[in-house]
């Protein structure tokens, strides 16, 4: 292994590295899609078997990319390359696809993401203030229907565009910045916002008439709903949920303090993003019984339902507007981390400058991303045109999260658990000798090397359509 300490930019504090770690790991899914699963699938038997999997699959190769990250102080591709000490070694692919990753994400992530800064900014000019169940459909379609099927693009179909550009050019300030001017400051800084406005979303939330059914609809224990495939949604969601398998935790552990203890911050990131899911979750599934909503209005609760809701009680303009502040702040720290990967590749492999990189990659995802934002149905403007029987805004959902997380994943989990010295392994894990933690250090080893991949090759295998139940 060669060059594995060269100084460059990274966190300040172990702080610094949780909120950073945090604000990759919580995003949209947050806000709606895990709450809304848990509720459906037993609630609190769910959590069960997602806690068994954040053990046993997310918070294991969280750990191995840490690993990976700070032993070597690079890039999700340069990474592999110091650690197998051969600059051409297949190794290095895995980084590859987690590059890969994270643009096919972001050409599609980026137009949800300008969906949300949509209606943060018509929650903040009141243009929400009073809007009725007539008026929530066009508003919605608006900002996803970038021009219909086979007519030309007019000013007024561009809107979903132009707040693409917005989102990327956000995203781009921030980056451009460096790892501790723009990431770290903006985590530290928005992290515990999030916090604050969830919890004043929870506390009104709560005290709503009838908020107990939203209650009892998240935690209520029925394993009678524990079958087969939601065990697997589980395992899925463990993984996906923490930004595993697309090196944005090999990028954020290269920028790691040397004191960091990996395992720790490892566990406390995954049980902090579950909680803000379960705090997202008693923010809107009290509110929304209360007001007599359907709780399984998918996007359309976040985008439709929720407006609606916040418009029926006291002061629900101002908690509306915090909600998709928070909202905005879970999209764009998450953005951050996914940005990071590639332009990380870029200075430290292609030697371009940060700036430059920052420039050309988020020009290239808005660019890109066009193709997404006009295809989110089959009536959109680009909504013909079929890959795989895929448009343009799925097909990327579909290989990023189907097929190369699950197997960038199960490589990391290989890599790592097969290719790596024990004594290697343990050294870093324990500080270079400092943590007391052996035991600790061969279960984790025994987890990586044995359960870890068998649960992601079922996971891979589901993914994909070959295993079914």
């Amino acid at each position: 292994m060669s060059e594995p300490n060269i100084k460059r930019e990274g966190f300040s504090s172990g702080l610094a590295v949780f909120f950073a770690t945090l604000g990759s790991a919580v995003g949209l899914g947050n806000i709606w899609k895990f709450p809304y699963l848990t509720g459906a699938n037993g609630g609190g038997a769910f959590l069960l078997i997602y806690f068994i999997c954040i053990v046993c699959v997310g918070v294991p190769v969280m750990v191995s990319e840490f690993y990976i990250g700070r032993r070597t102080r690079k890039n999700a591709v340069g990474s592999f390359k110091v650690l197998t000490g051969n600059p051409g070694t297949p190794w290095k692919g895995i980084g590859l696809m987690g590059v890969a990753a994270a643009y096919l994400i972001m050409f599609f992530y980026s137009d949800v993401a300008g969906w949300v800064y949509f209606y943060c900014f018509k929650a903040f000019t009141g243009q929400l203030a009073g809007i009725t169940k007539d008026a929530v459909g066009p508003m919605f379609g608006q900002v996803i229907g970038a021009g219909t099927a086979g007519q030309p693009l007019s000013a007024a179909t561009l809107s979903p565009l132009v707040w693409q550009v917005i989102v990327m050019t956000v995203v781009g300030t921030i980056l451009s910045m460096g790892v501790r001017g723009g990431i770290e400051r903006i985590t530290k800084t928005l992290m515990p916002l999030l916090f604050l406005l969830i919890i004043i979303c929870d506390i009104r939330a709560l005290t709503l008439p009838g908020a107990g059914k939203g209650i009892d609809f998240l935690f209520h224990v029925d394993f009678s709903k524990i079958t087969a495939p939601v065990i697997l949604s589980a395992l899925g969601l463990a993984f996906f949920k923490l930004s595993l398998g697309m090196g944005t935790m090999i990028t954020y552990g290269s920028y790691f303090t040397d004191d960091n203890h990996m395992i720790q911050t490892a566990g406390k990131v995954a049980a902090s993003d579950t909680l803000v899911s379960m705090l997202a979750g008693l923010a809107i599934f009290p509110t929304v019984f209360s007001f007599g909503m359907e709780p399984s209005a998918g996007p359309g609760l976040l985008f439709m339902t929720i407006p609606l809701v916040f418009n029926q009680m006291p002061f629900g303009g101002i908690l509306l507007a915090c909600f998709f502040l928070l909202t905005c702040f879970a999209a764009t720290t998450a953005m951050l981390s996914l940005v990071e990967v590639p332009i990380a590749y870029f200075v430290e492999e292609l030697k371009v400058s940060r700036v430059k990189a920052t420039v050309f990659n988020c020009v290239l995802i808005a660019l890109v991303g066009i193709t997404a934002t006009l295809s989110v149905d089959s009536s959109s403007y680009l909504g013909q045109y079929k890959f795989f029987g895929k448009g343009f805004f799925d097909l990327y959902d579909y290989l990023s999260s189907n097929i190369i997380l699950p197997l960038g994943g199960l490589c990391i989990a290989l890599f790592v658990g097969y290719c790596n010295k024990k004594e290697d392994i343990a050294d870093e894990l324990s500080n270079h000798g400092t943590l007391a933690n052996a035991a600790t250090v061969d279960a984790y080893r025994f987890i990586i090397r044995f359960v870890s991949p068998a649960l992601l090759i079922l996971v891979f295998l589901n993914s994909v359509g070959i295993l079914k139940f």
